[in-house]
C-alpha cells in the first residue's frame, strides 16, 4: 500500500517496498565511497547532491542505492547518539523541506530510527523553524534539507529540544562516527539490515499519524512565534502587543507579499498568521515543490517578489513589504515599497539585518524603559560594523563568532551566561535574523521586526509620551530632525549608519585558490600584507584616513584580537580592521576559506559612502591573496 499526503497528494512512501532488499541491488563499496566523498559535513548540517543523476538542478525524486546507504548510515549514527543521550524511550521528529528527493531519504531514515526503538513522529514537508519549535516538546529532530542549495541537493540537520541545530562539538561526534561507517565496506550490508528491521506495519503507523503531528507542529510553531515576536510568554501581554498591531494597521493598512517559490513555508503558518494580526497577505508560487526559479533568496531571485509587489501596488496602496524564503524556509530576504522612488526595491542582506537589530534593540528599550538592561548582540565576523554603531546607540555590546549559524547561536548562549540580554543575533552577511528565544533564522520574525518599527509609534500616557521605536532611535542617534509622524520604511532606512559592504553573492566576493592548508596560506598572506602595508600606508592615510590596523581571528565562538600570527585563524575567519587617525575603526577586509571546496570568501566593509575605498581595499586583498596562493 502506498501512502499519500492528503493536503498535497504527494506520495509519502510504500512500507512494503523495502529499499536495498535485493542483494543484487546493493551498491559496491567503490560506489558508496564515491557518493560519500562528495558530501559536505559541516557544523550547520550535512549535504550533497542526492538526486540519482548527480545533476544539481534535477528535480527527480530518485536518489539511487548509494545515497540510500548513506541515508541509512546517517540515521544509524543519530539513533546511536540520541539513545545514548536520552535513553531508549526517546522521541524524534523527522521532517523534510520541499525537495522531491526528501521523500525517499525520509523513508529510509524513518525505518532505521523506528527499528532502533525510537518513537518517530513524521511531519513530512515542514519549515525548519517549524520543526525546531515543535521539537522543544520532545527529545530531538532530524531535518532533511539542503537549505538554499539547488533542488538536486539535499542533506541532514540534527537538533535536540533547544530550538536549534546541534552545536559544532556535538556534530563533530556524529561526523566522526558517520565517516568511520562509510569507510567500512561491511556497512553496506549493515545499511540493508537496518532498513529491513522496520516492519511495514510500523512504518504504516508512522505514515498514518503524520497529519496529526504536522498539525501539532503548526500549532506549536504559531504559539512559539507569538512568544518570539512579543518577547513574552504571557498570553495577555502577547494579545496586548498584537492588539496594538491590529489597531494601527486598521488605520493604515499593510499588505505583505511572499514569493514562496515552492518552499516548505507554503505549508506553514504564513498565510494564516499574518492575516490573524490584521495584515493582508498575498503569495505567489505557493504550491510546495513548485520551484520556478533559483532557491537562494538573493538579488536576482528577489526580483519576482518585487515585480509582484509593483503589480499589486497599482490597485492596492497598502502593499509595503515582501519576502522570499529559501527551500527550508528559515532564510528570507526583504523587498520594500520605496515611496520616494515609487517602486519596489530589494534590500541588501546587511541592510535587512541592520534594520532588524535596530528594531529589536529599540523594542527592548521600549519594553524595559526605566530599567538597567545589560544588552548585547551576537553576529558573525563579516557582519558590517554598522551593527556596532546601532548597538552603541542603545548601549549594547557586539560579540562576534566565526561564520556559521550554529556558531552565532552558541555564542549568544555563552554571552547570556555572562549576564547579558541578547534579544537578537544572526549573520548579517547573509541577511535575516534570529530573534530570541528562537535559535534559527525566520522570515516571519524579520518581517515583524520591520512591522514593529513601522507600527509601534508614540503613545500619549497620563503623565508623558511613550516614544515609539523609530522616534526613540532618532533621538538616541542624534537624528531627531529626520523624524516625522507619517514616516515610512524609506525614512527609517535613510537614518541607518552609512557603510559600503561587499555583497556575499557578488563575483568579487569569491576567489578560487589552490592551497589546501589555510593556516600556511594566511601566513603567506601576512608576509605580503605587511610588506605592502609599509609601501602603501602613507597613501592610505592621505587618501582614506587609515592610520593603523589590527588583525582579528574568529574560530567557532572565540574571537582573538590583535593576532600576530594570521595562521592561527586556521580555517576560521581572518579580519584586518583599519583604524582612522583617532584610533577608531573605519573599515575592514575579511576572508575565510571553504572547508569543502578550493575557494576563499572575501569581503570589505567601509564606514561612509565610499564605494571607491571599498573597491580598492577589496582589490588589494584579492591581489595579496592570489600572490600568497602561488
Amino acid at each position: 500500500m502506498t501512502f499519500y499526503d492528503k493536503t498535497t497528494n504527494f506520495e509519502l512512501g510504500s512500507p512494503e517496498k523495502i529499499p536495498l532488499s535485493q542483494k543484487d541491488a546493493l551498491p559496491s563499496f567503490e560506489e558508496v565511497s564515491e557518493a560519500f566523498s562528495s558530501m559536505i559535513l559541516s557544523a550547520s548540517g550535512w549535504r550533497k547532491i542526492f538526486v540519482q543523476s548527480g545533476q544539481e538542478e534535477d528535480a527527480s525524486p530518485e536518489i539511487g542505492s548509494s545515497n540510500t546507504v548513506l541515508s541509512a548510515l546517517i540515521a544509524k549514527v543519530f539513533a546511536d547518539y540520541i539513545i545514548h543521550r536520552c535513553g531508549h524511550n526517546c522521541t524524534v521528529a523527522v521532517g523534510i523541506d520541499a525537495r522531491p528527493t526528501g521523500t525517499l531519504i525520509a523513508d529510509t531514515v524513518l525505518r532505521v530510527l523506528a527499528a532502533s526503538g525510537i518513537t518517530v513522529q513524521y511531519l513530512f514537508i515542514t519549515a525548519a523553524p517549524e520543526i525546531m519549535a515543535y521539537a522543544k516538546k520532545i527529545d530531538a529532530f532530524v531535518y532533511i534539507s539542503a537549505s538554499h542549495n539547488p533542488v538536486g541537493h539535499n542533506g541532514i540537520k540534527f537538533g535536540l529540544n533547544d530550538g536549534g541545530v546541534l552545536p559544532g562539538t556535538e556534530t563533530a561526534k556524529l561526523t566522526e562516527a558517520f565517516t568511520a561507517l562509510c569507510k567500512d565496506a561491511s556497512s553496506i550490508q549493515l545499511a540493508a539490515e537496518l532498513i529491513a528491521r522496520c516492519s511495514p506495519e510500523t512504518l504504516s503507523k508512522i505514515y498514518e499519524a503524520m497529519p496529526h503531528y504536522k498539525a501539532a507542529a503548526v500549532d506549536s510553531y504559531k504559539a512559539f512565534t507569538k512568544e518570539v515576536i512579543t518577547g513574552s510568554t504571557d498570553p495577555q501581554k502577547q494579545e496586548n502587543f498584537f492588539t496594538i498591531i491590529r489597531e494601527n494597521v486598521k488605520e493604515k493598512p499593510l499588505t505583505v507579499v511572499c514569493d514562496m517559490n515552492g518552499s516548505a513555508r507554503s505549508l506553514s503558518i504564513d498565510s494564516d498568521f499574518l492575516p490573524e494580526q490584521g495584515i493582508s497577505f498575498a503569495a505567489i508560487n505557493n504550491k510546495p515543490r513548485h520551484i520556478v526559479h533559483g532557491i537562494i533568496p538573493e538579488r536576482d531571485n528577489l526580483l519576482f517578489t518585487a515585480r509582484e509587489m509593483d503589480r499589486l501596488k497599482e490597485r492596492d496602496a497598502s502593499v509595503s513589504l515582501g519576502y522570499m524564503p529559501d527551500c527550508d524556509g528559515d532564510r528570507g530576504n526583504i523587498v520594500f515599497w520605496n515611496d520616494k522612488t515609487k517602486k519596489s526595491e530589494i534590500l541588501q542582506a546587511q541592510e535587512v539585518f541592520a534594520l532588524s537589530v535596530l528594531a529589536e534593540l529599540a523594542y527592548l528599550d521600549y519594553r524595559t524603559e526605566g530599567h538597567n538592561v545589560k544588552a548585547a548582540v551576537a553576529v558573525n565576523d563579516p557582519t558590517s560594523m554598522r551593527i556596532n554603531d546601532i548597538a552603541n546607540t542603545f548601549n549594547a555590546k557586539v560579540f562576534r563568532a566565526e561564520v556559521g549559524e550554529a556558531n552565532v547561536v552558541n555564542l549568544a548562549r555563552e554571552v547570556r551566561q555572562q549576564g547579558y540580554t541578547v534579544p537578537i543575533l544572526g549573520e548579517g552577511s547573509n541577511g535575516g535574523n534570529i530573534t530570541h528565544p528562537a535559535a534559527v533564522r525566520d522570515p516571519i520574525n524579520t518581517i515583524f521586526a520591520l512591522i514593529k518599527l513601522l507600527v509601534i509609534k508614540d503613545k500619549k500616557l497620563e503623565d508623558k509620551v511613550k516614544l515609539g521605536l523609530f522616534h526613540r532611535w532618532c533621538i538616541k542617534s542624534n537624528q531627531e530632525d529626520k523624524y516625522k509622524e507619517d514616516f515610512t520604511l524609506a525614512d527609517i532606512i535613510a537614518t541607518l549608519p552609512v557603510y559600503v559592504t561587499t555583497g556575499v553573492s557578488e563575483k568579487r566576493a569569491l576567489q578560487h585558490i589552490q592551497s589546501t592548508d589555510h593556516a600556511i596560506l594566511k601566513r603567506k598572506f601576512q608576509t605580503y600584507f605587511e610588506k605592502s602595508w609599509e609601501e602603501k600606508k602613507d597613501y592610505l592615510r592621505q587618501t582614506y584616513g587609515i592610520s593603523s590596523y589590527v588583525a582579528v581571528c574568529n574560530n567557532g565562538t572565540k574571537e582573538t584580537v590583535d593576532v600576530k600570527d594570521f595562521g592561527i585563524s586556521g580555517k576560521g575567519g581572518l579580519k584586518i580592521i583599519f583604524n582612522d587617525i583617532d584610533g577608531l575603526p573605519c573599515g575592514f577586509i575579511w576572508m575565510r576559506g571553504s572547508g569543502t571546496e578550493p575557494v576563499f570568501r572575501i569581503l570589505c566593509d567601509v564606514k561612509g559612502d565610499k564605494p571607491t575605498m571599498e573597491a580598492e581595499l577589496l582589490q588589494w586583498e584579492t591581489e595579496l591573496l592570489l600572490q600568497a596562493d602561488k
